[in-house]
């Protein structure tokens, strides 16, 4: 049976399902929040979401948190399952823990966890790091210039310990960082630029 012949959920992009966190309210964009931005035509829910479906990812699940009402009014985000992350406000922890728990069931072993304020990272990157997976224990991250960065893949066996320390805008960090050894590092930096929209002056980034 060839790669084209084999059930989707056999395929690799079958078992990590995309995961984008797009619940943060644009505190420092003056309340704008970052899903509902534009760039080239779309907003950033969509163009972050066609991404994770060029990589591979047969499956996309979305967190949404402020503003969740518009987003769902203007996005064009058919076929993903929309998440609401009641507690978004305390962070990018809640919207991971939120993401994580939504999976739970799906027959997913790995997700693959991209911010919707990184546009610079496309399809490309993401598919270099949803190529690393290889069961649910592992853990592989896009670096740039040996830096780790976005997205990540974080195999099933992880998601109960990044659960219980995802805290506050930390996300996964605090436990990747005490599973440094284990993550397999992919070079990113010559096919996607790791900036943030954050505030005002990174709108330059949009286009």
């Amino acid at each position: 049976m060839t790669d084209n012949e084999r059930r989707p959920e056999d395929q690799v992009g079958g078992r990590v399902a995309g995961l984008l966190l797009a619940a943060g309210g644009g505190r420092r964009l003056g309340g704008r929040p970052k899903a509902l931005l534009e760039h080239r035509g779309h907003l950033l829910v969509e163009h972050a979401v066609g991404a994770l479906r060029a990589a591979g990812c047969a499956r996309v699940h979305v967190v949404l948190g402020a503003r969740a009402g518009d987003v769902r009014a203007r996005a064009g985000l058919d076929g993903c399952v929309l998440v609401d992350n009641p507690d978004w406000e305390q962070g990018m922890g809640s919207s991971l823990r939120a993401g994580l728990g939504s999976l739970a069931g799906t027959g997913a072993r790995a997700a693959l966890v991209s911010l919707v304020d990184q546009p610079g990272i496309g399809a490309e990157a993401m598919a270099r790091v949803c190529a690393g997976y290889r069961d649910e224990t592992s853990l592989v991250s896009a670096a740039y210039a040996g830096r780790r960065g976005h997205p990540v893949l974080l195999g099933a066996a992880h998601w109960a310990g990044i659960a219980a320390t995802a805290t506050g805008d930390r996300g996964a960090r605090a436990y990747l960082g005490e599973h440094e050894a284990q993550i397999a590092l992919v070079e990113c930096g010559d096919v996607a630029r790791p900036y943030d929209i954050d505030t005002e002056a990174d709108l330059v980034h949009l286009e």
